[in-house]
């Protein structure tokens, strides 16, 4: 950041791997709702408005953190609570499948051979596109497990993205404290320019009354 502006340097939202993988998540997510969800499921609105409020209060809060740290950890807290919702949201689809058939609807555990495989391909590759070409080949319920363990990662991010903003807050502070400092630092550059010529005018004088 230029310490003698009052605007600090945005990020490039589409270089978060936050951002990236929520942007696979939308995406999966539109594919899931289209194609195994009956067109007029009041859910179909629902999960999409909450991958698309992930995605979107990422970008907002990269562009808001220009002028307004607050803003930014706003936002970006409400990017994770959308995607939390998202989340439910998918286990809820496998619970119901899971009461007639256990082994369709069965929720991939944290330390499963599925999620960790997720987990070793989530560390390499954060594009839709990749994403995009595993779940038009697998079945609704193996698609939900693949969200939830996207979703499993973007939350970490995201939370390690918090932790970073708070630190950056508290130690730069906001708008208001950069207003506060700029306009000091102004003050006390114009009165030192004041200052200066009357302290070269006594400096000659004295010079003459000793010559």
């Amino acid at each position: 950041m230029d310490n003698n502006s009052l605007y600090r340097n945005h990020g490039n939202y589409r270089k978060l791997h936050s951002y990236q993988k929520a942007e696979a998540i939308y995406d999966i997510t539109c594919f899931f709702c289209e194609r195994f969800l009956k067109r007029g499921d009041r859910t179909i609105d629902q999960m999409v408005q909450a991958a698309r409020s992930g995605k979107q209060n990422i970008i907002e809060g990269c562009k808001a953190s220009a002028t307004s740290a607050e803003t930014e950890i706003k936002l970006v807290n409400v990017a994770k609570a959308s995607l939390h919702e998202l989340w439910a949201d998918y286990e809820d689809y496998l619970r119901k499948i899971s009461y007639t058939d256990p082994v369709k609807g069965r929720l991939w555990e944290t330390d499963s051979a599925e999620a960790k495989k997720m987990y070793e391909l989530g560390c390499v590759h954060n594009d839709a596109a990749f994403y995009m070409k595993i779940v038009m080949t697998r079945p609704p319920e193996t698609i939900a497990n693949i969200a939830i363990c996207l979703l499993r990662g973007v939350d970490y991010l995201l939370f390690r993205q918090l932790q970073s903003l708070e630190k950056k807050f508290l130690a730069e502070g906001g708008m208001r404290e950069r207003m506060t400092r700029l306009r000091t630092e102004e003050r006390n550059r114009q009165n030192n320019s004041r200052q200066s010529p009357a302290s070269s005018s006594s400096s000659s004088s004295d010079d003459d009354l000793k010559t």
